[in-house]
């Protein structure tokens, strides 16, 4: 039983890490926070961490209320998550030259780093789809907290992993994952098809 559990909530983390991307969104993160020091960079990056995981906690538990408020069926839910996460997935595979412009000389509050390069539209569209099913318990919150502990610890070592690895090194990781993360997309689509089949279409 405890084997079961275990594997559901990796099950559960392992997409969600993907989606969070650390490794893709550290140099963006370092580069809006250049102007500061290492250990500020790491409190700024601790806040917003924070921020993030108590946004993707309120989106999973509130999840299943605000679709049955506004009328929408699981199946639109996955589908609509499975075209974000496919759009995500493609532009960490071929990344655009700038991914954002933010000024390194604030400091960025909740926007662009919490909202949305950690807690983004299709990780909130995943959690939501856990949320619905309704099994928004103790395995998906282990599984949500699983994920963003990986994500936290690779932030914190952000600055010695970048150089560690550099530009490059980073690329292909974020390449790697993007490639992962699209055949999870394609899944998420099949699902939310075969939902839309076996529960509303056959009613």
């Amino acid at each position: 039983m405890q084997t079961e559990t275990l594997r559901a909530i990796i099950e559960i983390a392992f997409p969600l890490i993907l989606i969070m991307d650390p490794l893709g969104n550290l140099p963006t993160c370092l580069s809006m926070l250049k102007e500061f020091s290492p250990s500020r960079q790491r409190k700024i990056l601790f806040r917003e961490l924070l921020f993030a995981l108590g946004i993707i906690i309120l989106f999973m538990y509130l999840g299943a209320g605000l679709m049955k408020m506004l009328n929408i069926h699981q199946s639109t839910l996955r589908i609509a998550g499975g075209v974000i996460l496919f759009i995500i997935s493609m532009k960490m595979v071929f990344p655009q030259p700038d991914k954002l412009k933010i000024s390194a000389e604030k400091d960025p509050f909740i926007v662009p780093i919490a909202v949305p390069l950690f807690a983004g539209p299709s990780l909130l569209a995943a959690v939501m789809v856990y949320g619905s099913k309704g099994n928004a318990d103790a395995t998906v919150l282990s599984g949500v907290m699983l994920a963003w502990s990986v994500c936290f610890g690779i932030m914190m070592i952000g600055p010695t992993l970048a150089s560690f690895l550099g530009k490059r090194g980073l690329r292909a990781c974020e390449r790697l994952m993007g490639l992962i993360l699209i055949l999870l997309s394609v899944q998420m689509l099949e699902d939310g098809i075969e939902f839309y089949i076996r529960n509303v279409l056959s009613k």
